[in-house]
């Protein structure tokens, strides 16, 4: 099956390009956990964070936002002591700020997905070169986030995070996964 530039032949990797990349998710807890793990994915490769994506998920609470927001400096310091995470303090107290700016949106959801006008925006790439990373939404979702008192959310970060969400649509025009998610 013809697949995504990015896609390598790691099964993990392949089940994430055929089953979740690009998908709309408007799953509160979800999209918190994929905001994270992008945030965690800065300066790395987005492999190395689905590798550790199941221990992320055993350390920060099942990315439970409410007791994530309440982790206590001791428990980061814990974590960083964790081969199974990337471990970096100011990535692990971002994941602690972020759950506290989460809890004081009204709704979440339709915030992120305001950016797109509530509805995934269908890109048509049949080149990988023609492909942004980073957009105007992306821009006005990062300054939104930022001034909500988010971190690591950058205009690049978010970009990944709606083509990963599904608020974009990023599967170039050669992929199988095009047409079932474009429409077509």
């Amino acid at each position: 099956m013809p697949r995504c530039f990015w896609c390598t032949d790691d099964p993990l990797y392949i089940a994430y390009h055929d089953e979740e990349w690009g998908v709309p998710l408007r799953d509160p807890q979800r999209l918190f956990e994929l905001l994270l793990l992008e945030g965690f994915q800065a300066g790395l490769s987005w492999i190395t964070v689905l590798k550790k994506r199941a221990r992320y998920r055993e350390v920060l609470f099942g990315f439970d936002v409410q007791r994530l927001a309440q982790m206590s400096d001791a428990e980061i310091e814990e974590r960083l002591q964790d081969p199974g995470i990337i471990r970096n303090r100011l990535k692990l107290r971002a994941a602690r700020q972020n759950a506290q700016a989460w809890l004081q949106l009204e709704d979440p959801v339709a915030l992120l997905w305001s950016f797109v006008d509530g509805a995934p925006k269908i890109n048509h790439f049949a080149d990988r070169r023609a492909m942004p990373t980073l957009t105007a939404e992306a821009e006005a979702m990062s300054k939104a986030l930022k001034k909500a008192g988010f971190t690591f959310v950058g205009p690049t970060i978010c970009y990944a995070y709606m083509q990963a969400a599904g608020m974009v649509m990023d599967h170039t025009t050669d992929c199988d996964r095009y047409g079932a998610l474009a429409g077509g």
